[in-house]
């Protein structure tokens, strides 16, 4: 038979889609000739695939012109793995593999130049795609086979069979010619079916305890009401005064992952290359350096990939120096704020990543970082400190629900002070929290708008009134309005209260700045 078909996959977004990968040989001048709308990489698969199959003692077609289709023609295909199905269907269609008997199997894999198997990106999405939607003309029980590593993750999805082939020779063997016996591996490791094996999460409050950071009870407050309503922070102060000690230390303090949440943050990490199993239901956290671009932060590329944004989703995306970031770069955070999520668009298409992370900023309060401090006089102009501050719009500040101020302490009351509640006991009051949140209205406070906000963040009439009176002096927009009663539904929450009342919402007004909605 000179004719073969191997069902892949290629990711683009978070999707993939099924991938026909046409083999024919024919009589003619010897040639390998690749079609399908492949990049580089794919085109590269040519001198991979030949020397794989030589170095692994199989039987190259010399005198047959080899044509490679990548099925559909328009759907661009990207990275090695579709060099397992190629090195297959070279193989079953010059005899040496049961065409037949790959009806029911996917395969993906980069080859290295001795035949070996090497993990590709996305496996994830790989096996979530198999289970949702099987392609056209497969059974529903079809298999994955993939490299080690990348085995292990597509099994993360329960309910897809998963086979883990560490050469190409193992994967022929299972594959024998009509008439030809199977040959057993030489140990599990070369071929083997993975089954789901979710690792525990660890808590990851031990490595970074709040119990660390010495006073600054203000900003100790405001972490355990973003970690209960999931809302977003900015926190001001000099340099020293424990920004980034706080930041670090917030996922410590957020409830823990469910298996929905688990996999959508692993999906993300694996289309990115960076999934790592022992950090399986922690939650993520990203602290791009403030050179990062737009594209950096909220992804994009040909073909798209994840930026830091989709890389912290369910998790946090901590700015350290946020004014030193790009006006283009924070302005594109805008949106992804708002929908918790981001939107690509190219000529050819569109691709969409979820963005529903946590934002917290640091700044410092001037350029020289002392403005208003006790312990060392500010040197700035009040033009430098304007400038500085007007680096950050209003729009974007009004979507930050939490303004902190975090005070430099004098070294004698740094060194005096008692440590702090540790990351366990704070958590347990924020999950607490959240478990209230979840069970009246089924979302987080900070997702609570329209209608639900009224009903479930219902004031007081003396709540009610305060707000009125705060909202009109201040000048706020109804985006702070709301975002003030959803800290306030939070802070309630962390009380224990059914209502909120004046009490609750006039903390959620000290954390919103003057001038901001």
């Amino acid at each position: 038979m000179s004719l073969c078909v191997v069902r892949s996959r290629t990711l683009l977004g978070l999707h993939a889609h099924p991938v026909c990968v046409e083999v024919h040989l024919a009589n003619g001048l010897p040639g390998f000739n690749l079609v399908g709308l492949a990049d580089t990489e794919v085109k590269e698969a040519r001198e991979r695939v030949r020397s794989a199959i030589q170095n692994a003692g199989l039987e190259w077609p010399h005198s047959k012109r080899i044509t490679v289709n990548l099925a559909p023609a328009d759907l661009p295909k990207d990275s090695g793995r579709f060099d397992l199905p190629i090195a297959i269907g070279i193989l079953a269609a010059s005899g040496q593999m049961d065409p037949s008997a790959l009806t029911h199997h996917e395969f993906a894999g980069e080859l290295s130049l001795s035949g070996a198997l090497r993990p590709v990106r996305g496996a994830l999405a790989m096996s979530l795609a198999l289970r949702l939607h099987a392609p056209d003309g497969c059974h529903s029980d079809t298999r994955l086979v993939l490299p080690p590593g990348s085995a292990e993750e597509a099994a993360l999805a329960q309910g897809i069979r998963v086979f883990r082939a560490s050469h190409l020779t193992d994967v022929v063997h299972r594959f024998p010619p009509p008439g030809s016996p199977a040959i057993e591996p030489m140990n599990d490791a070369d071929w083997s079916e993975v089954r789901a094996q979710r690792p525990d999460a660890h808590e990851t409050g031990l490595a970074y305890d709040l119990a660390d950071v010495r006073g600054q009870a203000g900003a100790r407050r405001a972490l355990e009401i973003a970690a209960a309503g999931r809302h977003s922070l900015l926190l001001s102060g000099p340099p020293g005064s424990g920004k980034s000690m706080l930041a670090r230390r917030l996922p410590g303090i957020l409830p823990p992952m469910d298996d929905q949440e688990a996999i959508e943050a692993a999906t993300v990490s694996s289309l990115a290359g960076q999934f790592d199993l022992s950090r399986w239901a922690q939650r993520p956290y990203c602290a791009p350096h403030h050179t990062a671009s737009a594209t950096a932060l909220v992804g994009g590329g040909n073909p798209p990939r994840p930026g830091e944004i989709s890389l912290a989703h369910q998790g946090v995306l901590f700015l350290d120096e946020l004014p030193e970031f790009s006006r283009v770069a924070l302005e594109a955070l805008r949106e992804p704020l708002e929908t918790g999520q981001v939107r690509i668009s190219r000529a050819a298409r569109q691709t969409e990543f979820p963005a529903r992370f946590q934002l917290v900023g640091a700044m410092n309060p001037c350029p020289c970082g002392y403005l208003g401090s006790s312990v060392k006089a500010c040197r700035c102009t009040p033009d430098q400190i304007t400038r500085y501050q007007n680096k950050l719009s209003g729009p974007l500040l009004d979507r930050i629900d939490l303004h902190v101020e975090v005070p430099l302490m004098p070294p004698t009351e740094l060194l005096d002070s008692q440590p702090g509640e540790p990351s366990q006991t704070v958590r347990a009051r924020a999950l607490a929290a959240r478990e209230r949140a979840m069970a009246r209205q089924g979302c987080p406070n900070q997702a609570l708008e329209g209608d639900t906000l009224k009903q479930h963040a219902a004031l007081t009439p003396e709540a009610e009134q305060l707000l009125k009176t705060v909202a009109n002096r201040l000048g706020w927009s109804g985006r702070g309005t709301h975002r003030a009663m959803r800290v306030a539904r939070t802070i309630a929450d962390l009380a224990g209260a059914e209502r909120v009342s004046s009490i609750h919402l006039a903390e959620a007004v000290q954390y919103r700045q003057p001038n901001v909605g």
